[in-house]
């Protein structure tokens, strides 16, 4: 089963050298995945900053600059993996760098038939 592992943090809690210590770090945690069968994809993703929301409402189209909600902790990545269960998924997410000053959300992906692969 496919697990989104969505990685929340304040992004201002991080050093310019801490955030390149967490590249690192979670290029060598895909390796290893990927060496054990559960690496699907994962990235970080650019501040919150370039952020932009739609909403279709009424059939109207509403774009907006930033993030859905306004929160402490915004979106910072993603790694999507492969794995047996809850639990497995839960133990990738302990490993990822994320989680010292953040938070990581694991959610089993709800797979539709017909979609590209």
């Amino acid at each position: 089963m496919k697990y989104m592992l969505l990685i929340y943090t304040d992004e201002h809690a991080w050093t310019d050298a801490e955030r390149n210590q967490c590249y690192e770090d979670s290029t060598k945690l895909t390796h290893e995945l990927n060496a054990q069968g559960q690496y699907v994809s994962a990235n970080p993703l650019h501040p919150v900053a370039t952020a932009t929301s739609v909403r279709i409402r009424e059939g109207r189209r509403m774009v907006t600059d930033g993030p859905f909600a306004e929160t402490r902790e915004q979106l910072g990545g993603y790694f999507l993996i492969e794995a047996q269960n809850l639990d497995e998924a839960i133990e990738v997410a302990a490993k990822i760098p994320g989680a010292r000053k953040g938070t990581v959300e694991v959610r089993p992906v709800l797979e539709i038939p017909g979609l590209p692969q």
